[in-house]
């Protein structure tokens, strides 16, 4: 079965970049797509792009994909051209199959992947390599220090023949403080090496900060919730509260209601300007044990003649 050629699909070349590749993509399917395209055929062509892309777009698979079209090539190319240089005449045919099979057996080498005295094809080729993107998870703390972490990355590596192949490698990767979720950490020349002299991508790294199991945040600032009972909000007073730098004292004011938000101005994640925390007055009710604990809310009920509903 004579393999599909996805560059040529795409209108690129082989040795087009990852960016090359997706602009090609979203040009040809809004060029082919049914719900809009007059042209004929339109929805085979819509799927036969979107087939190629899904090859083409994932590093990994592109290249399972360029080492599999490689030897498909050499196997239905190399034929032709033996029974092209067997040819001559009976007196140089002795010498015209020497060559043959010399030619022959070059072929086989490149496409088992054995050394050969004839230099591969991408020698002499200088490409730039693809930028590369992953996420980077920090923890909310982090943030107000900055921290340093492992991370693995994939990446092509040439065996002792000189094929590519996919291996990883790790990355000690420096965090700065005051970094905040979806921010991007730009390195320059790690991301997928180039061919030849070519120079290797960058690598953008998106921060996500893992949940936290006190805090919520949003950009710079930061909620946590403080439990109240009610008398304690209607009256008021000074509680102990966390914060990721440490614990502080919060007066709460008198008649403070459920949902109300104290500000902390500039004690948020760090930055120009520093962002803000939140402390959130949540309303939580006493449990009923005791006889007494019965008659101290019938006391309340008889003093209070209130009726949310009905507000």
């Amino acid at each position: 079965m004579k393999l599909k050629d996805y560059y040529a699909t795409l209108g690129v070349p082989r040795t087009a970049t990852q960016e090359v590749i997706k602009s090609a993509y979203r040009k040809l399917a809004r060029k082919y797509h049914p719900d809009v395209s007059r042209e004929a055929h339109a929805e085979i062509r819509f799927k036969e792009v979107g087939e190629a892309y899904k090859v083409l777009k994932d590093p990994e698979s592109r290249l399972a994909y360029d080492q599999q079209s490689g030897i498909a090539y050499a196997y239905h190319e190399a034929p032709p051209q033996a029974a092209r240089r067997n040819t001559g005449s009976a007196s140089s045919q002795p010498h015209e199959t020497r060559r043959s099979e010399e030619n022959f057996g070059n072929i086989l080498d490149e496409a088992m992947g054995r050394a050969s005295a004839t230099p591969p094809k991408h020698r002499g080729i200088n490409v730039h390599g693809s930028d590369q993107h992953a996420k980077v998870q920090i923890d909310l703390e982090d943030t107000f220090h900055g921290t340093a972490c492992n991370i693995s990355m994939p990446t092509y590596v040439t065996d002792e023949y000189g094929m590519p192949m996919v291996s990883k490698r790790t990355l000690k990767v420096s965090v700065p403080k005051g970094i905040r979720a979806g921010q991007t950490l730009r390195l320059a020349g790690q991301g997928f090496p180039g061919m030849g002299e070519g120079k290797a991508g960058d690598l953008y790294l998106e921060v996500v900060i893992r949940p936290h199991r006190r805090y919520r945040v949003d950009g710079r600032d930061i909620y946590f919730d403080i439990p109240l009972t009610s008398n304690v909000a209607t009256l008021g007073t000074t509680v102990h509260v966390p914060t990721p730098e440490g614990s502080i004292q919060l007066s709460i004011p008198p008649g403070s209601a459920s949902g109300r938000k104290l500000r902390l101005k500039g004690k948020g994640i760090p930055g120009y300007p520093a962002g803000d925390l939140y402390a959130v007055i949540v309303n939580a009710a006493p449990p009923v044990h005791t006889v007494v604990a019965q008659k101290a809310y019938q006391a309340l009920k008889a003093a209070f003649d209130f009726s949310p509903r009905t507000r």
